[in-house]
């Protein structure tokens, strides 16, 4: 049971990230629109040929229901599929594998799977310190009876730093903890911001001891283990083979998949070390027939270096609890023996909210085209991505390969 590898990624864009007081406000509907007409640019298809689409919930500016139904229309596109997918930062990867399903079962011959991330105009009647009061608590319900509300939040488990915080001190009392080497995950990584032109920390190089002063976030993290949320969004085009073939790049085809959801917050999780991307990534091997040493690039969800660390292990990457030995035996930039999130990762390019997931996909596509520039690797045939929604609570995987 899966995928047959028979629908690949023909189309992309992507924003660049930028700080949200100097990027462009649009509407999410323009967004669309924009990052749409690039990513068709990019493929070699006509608007006519769409058919499918994913969009991103729940934060769609323009409406709160019936999104793909308006995105559709204003894109003037009837849809044989339509799909909203609200997993956080998993949204990009899990949007992939449902529009390769979608289109293996004969719904749709080509998916839009677009999430805009930059701001849009503020209406007259709308509040502009409401985001600023909600992102104090990040991905936590405030809602009357939502357990987060009255069992988290109270006790100051609050947004994202504190969660993955809580990760990050049971694993140093588990499995013991070297800052270097977590230190190592950032400057690796930065290296390959600094050949990505349109990475947010291009030309700004990194050392392990600039890590380990910077400013302590939330014990162990340092906000240089810390995403920095930029504007952005991005979108690609997932088409069967009859139109992958005519497009205009080698296709990345969608061979394997897995996606696992086991808790919100980290509170119920049964155990915080044992994360979704494990199951996520046995059945993404499995169902595209290698492992994990047939490998080429790995483009890992970046939210933080715990987050690297536990998805190198869990992946199979690494044994559970030689994450760190990993890191510190191996080299990994684009010149590397492990090259890992080549364009920078969202530490080195920037997260634009659920959108920055995207960037990892956007990235492996791009690898497998040959179209990186000075990070491009001398081969790249088969990659693996991952996506992280929550604090380690919703996770994807995803093979990509160029044949």
């Amino acid at each position: 049971m899966g995928l047959q590898g028979k629908a690949a990624i023909v189309g992309i864009a992507q924003y660049r990230p930028e700080k949200y007081q100097t990027a462009p406000r649009m509407f999410h509907l323009e967004q669309v629109a924009d990052l749409a007409r690039q990513a068709l640019l990019d493929a070699g298809l006509e608007a006519s040929d769409i058919d499918g689409l994913c969009v991103n919930g729940p934060h769609f500016h323009e409406a709160s229901s019936f999104v793909p139904a308006m995105v559709g229309e204003y894109l003037g596109t009837a849809l044989n599929f339509g799909e909203v997918v609200d997993l956080g930062g998993a949204s990009g990867v899990a949007m992939a594998w449902r529009a390769a399903a979608a289109i293996e079962l004969g719904l749709c011959r080509a998916v839009l799977c677009v999430i805009p991330q930059r701001m849009a105009p503020m209406g007259p009647d709308e509040d502009p310190m409401a985001m600023a009061r909600a992102m104090r608590y990040g991905g936590h319900s405030t809602a009357f009876g939502a357990p987060e509300a009255e069992f988290d939040l109270p006790y100051g488990h609050m947004a994202q730093n504190t969660g993955y915080a809580m990760i990050a001190q049971r694993y140093k009392a588990r499995y013991g903890y070297d800052e270097a080497a977590m230190a190592k995950i950032v400057v690796d990584q930065r290296t390959n911001a600094c050949a990505n032109p349109d990475a947010m920390f291009y030309g700004k190089p990194l050392s392990i001891d600039d890590v380990l002063a910077s400013r302590m976030v939330a014990d162990p993290l340092r906000v240089l283990e810390i995403v920095m949320p930029v504007a952005g969004g991005a979108a690609f085009i997932v088409a069967d083979a009859d139109l992958a073939r005519r497009g205009r790049h080698r296709p990345a085809w969608v061979k394997g998949f897995g996606e696992h959801i086991i808790s919100k917050s980290p509170t119920y999780a049964p155990d915080m070390l044992d994360t979704p991307i494990g199951p996520a990534s046995r059945r993404a091997f499995a169902m595209a027939g290698i492992t994990p040493a047939d490998i080429d690039v790995a483009q890992l969800y970046d939210c933080y270096t715990i987050t690297v660390l536990l998805s190198l292990e869990d992946a199979g990457f690494a044994k559970k609890g030689e994450g760190m030995a990993f890191v510190r035996e191996h080299d990994l930039t684009y010149k590397g023996d492990f090259p890992l999130n080549t364009h920078g990762g969202q530490l080195g390019f920037g997260q634009a909210g659920s959108a920055g997931g995207m960037s990892q996909l956007i990235e492996a596509v791009e690898q497998l085209r040959g179209s990186c520039g000075e990070r491009q690797l001398s081969r790249c045939d088969k990659a693996f991505v991952s996506g992280t929604g929550g604090v380690m609570s919703e996770q994807a995987a995803l093979i990509l390969m160029g044949e």
